[in-house]
């Protein structure tokens, strides 16, 4: 009872298959680069939810800056209304709305710069990110039909999973050309 459950063995009687090692050597490879693939993927969905973070948040801060303008505006509107009253106070409380408006417009057109930069960023992450998923998704495909090469002895399946491997690889590869 204490030896535990033994498998059969499996008796060949063609003799040893051949393609074992080879295949077996390139299932490691390709769940190498599985692994990779998927990992760049992974960073690559990280970094495109980053900017879209921060891209956010520079709308956020384009809104602020968009209603300070508004009321810079409307403070500059009642001035300009009560400065006939005393036109020295008047023309020295004019000035100072109008640098704040002129602030606030050109801090609304960097913000808005900053994130469409932002997005930009964030698109090209998401496309880099399609390119390394679909390349492991292909590399996992070429990893199962490779595997069914020990099953079936057929050199076929060994070869096309190698393909579609390659394309796999060559895919994900693109995810680092794109800029």
């Amino acid at each position: 009872m204490g030896e535990g459950i033994e498998l059969p063995e499996v008796h060949d009687e063609r003799g040893e298959n051949p393609l074992v090692l080879p295949v077996s050597i390139t299932i490691s490879i390709m769940a190498v680069l599985v692994a990779a693939a998927t990992l760049l993927g992974h960073r690559a969905h990280t970094e495109e939810l980053l900017r879209q973070s921060q891209a956010a948040d520079k709308w956020s801060q384009y809104q602020a800056k968009s209603v300070r303008l508004h009321e810079a505006q409307g403070f500059s509107d009642v001035v300009n209304a009560v400065a006939s009253l005393d036109k020295e106070k008047g023309a020295a409380i004019r000035e100072k709305y109008v640098k704040e408006v002129e602030h606030y417009q050109s801090d609304k057109e960097d913000i808005s710069e900053e994130a469409k930069d932002l997005e930009a960023e964030r698109d090209l992450a998401g496309r880099k990110a399609d390119r390394f998923d679909g390349g492991e998704a292909l590399l996992e495909i070429g990893l199962v039909i490779c595997s069914i090469t020990l099953l079936t002895r057929r050199k076929m399946f060994w070869f096309g999973g190698m393909l579609i491997g390659a394309v796999g690889v060559t895919v994900a590869l693109t995810g680092f050309l794109l800029q």
